[in-house]
């Protein structure tokens, strides 16, 4: 093998279709683009998604359904069983928020039930399910709203 005889394997490479060079190429006159319209013309050949020529779209002519809130849902869920993680006995949101239990942009926090907790605690000013304040008057806490 010599550098001055490498080429690229059979197939590997295709030349380019020289369109609109006579009649006798196949693709003269129009260059395979076929007579007048949006995709007959240069740089008119993209159309956007969802364009039906003119006609009403078929996203605006279908029926608007259901309802969605543009409220954020700023309140993050707390297992039951992490509340081990916080020092103390009493839980409030800046308990939580220390213990990195709830993200930073959450603004409120509510107790879910799931896991156990091994000892008592006081919950003051967070939101729980009714499993996990049973499971918390369970084992000896309260929860204070």
């Amino acid at each position: 093998m010599r550098l001055n005889t490498l080429k690229p394997a059979d197939g590997a490479r295709q030349e380019r279709t020289r369109v609109g060079r006579g009649i006798g190429s196949g693709l003269g006159k129009t260059a395979g683009r076929g007579h007048k319209g949006s995709f007959a013309r240069s740089g008119k050949g993209k159309i956007k998604a969802g364009f039906e020529g003119g006609q009403m779209p078929m996203h605006m002519r279908l029926p608007k359904v259901g309802f969605r809130s543009k409220l954020k849902n700023d309140t993050a869920e707390v297992m039951l069983y992490k509340l081990a993680l916080i020092e103390g006995d009493t839980v409030d949101f800046a308990a939580l928020r220390a213990a990195k239990l709830v993200p930073s942009n959450a603004k409120h926090a509510k107790i879910v039930n799931k896991g156990e907790i091994g000892r008592k605690l006081v919950l003051k000013g967070i939101k729980t399910t009714a499993g996990a304040k049973a499971a918390i008057e369970a084992a000896g806490g309260k929860v204070e709203e």
